[in-house]
């Protein structure tokens, strides 16, 4: 096999396969492994959802950018957040989202802003993920999915937008700002209205580099998770001894 076609196997089916070896690992009590996995997912979800959107605020005011109005939906905490953090509004369309912020034109503080809560992918992300298969967890498995898994849930959001954000820079849909968003259903919408070939092909290379991002970036924080000694069942099977290896090597033996 090629390196290219090795590496884009690893992109593209790396990840899935990787839940499911992990999955396989932490269901060994049938159904009720299986409830604590979606039990761990929904806990997960609930805590990972703010914490999601106030890291966009952190990375932008830590970027020097400012934050006026990030909405967190009463269910995931935006009322008892909104008494801790003054831009906090409970409430709004979406689960979260950082609705009030100024990148000053700068879009290095616009990408820092959208980067910030990955961060949670590269480190806990796989690292917990494959240390909760290893030792049988199911509701520490599923808990660590939406870190995890971050940057797949987030294509038609925060990844088309960073995949917008490179679009603008590049010289056949340079200056056209808007093509940036973080919704990529409403962008299609507005764009597709403007009957506008030329920008619509302009999402498409958005939406393209978006999960592009988010391929590379799994690819990232599960070498990352190998690094800091957890490493993916396919190679913790493959430094495995084989069984009766040592005595097949014995001086005398056969």
């Amino acid at each position: 096999m090629s390196a290219v076609g090795a590496l884009l196997r690893e992109l593209f089916f790396a990840p899935f396969r990787e839940m499911l070896h992990g999955l396989d690992a932490v269901l060994r009590h049938g159904l009720r492994s299986l409830l604590l996995v979606a039990a761990g997912l929904v806990v997960g979800w609930w805590v990972y959802v703010p914490l999601h959107e106030l890291l966009h605020a952190f990375g932008c005011l830590a970027a020097g950018g400012e934050v006026s109005r990030l909405e967190i939906a009463p269910v995931y905490g935006g009322g008892w957040l909104s008494k801790l953090f003054p831009f906090v509004v409970p409430g709004g369309p979406y689960a979260g989202r950082l609705s009030g912020f100024d990148s000053h034109g700068s879009d290095w503080i616009y990408l820092a802003t959208d980067l910030a809560p990955f961060a949670l992918a590269l480190f806990p992300g796989f690292w917990w993920l494959r240390r909760a298969a290893f030792a049988g967890r199911p509701v520490a498995f599923g808990a660590a999915l939406p870190a995890a898994f971050a940057p797949l849930l987030s294509l038609s959001g925060d990844a088309y937008e960073i995949g917008s954000l490179a679009t603008v820079h590049l010289p056949a849909w340079s200056g056209h700002r808007q093509l940036v968003g973080d919704d990529l259903g409403i962008k299609l919408a507005e764009i597709a209205g403007l009957a506008d070939a030329h920008l619509l092909a302009g999402v498409g290379v958005a939406a393209s580099l978006g999960l592009l991002w988010a391929l590379t970036w799994m690819l990232l924080a599960r070498r990352l998770a190998s690094r800091l000694g957890a490493p993916a069942p396919a190679e913790r099977t493959a430094a495995r001894p084989v069984s009766g290896q040592a005595r097949d090597q014995a001086p005398g033996s056969g």
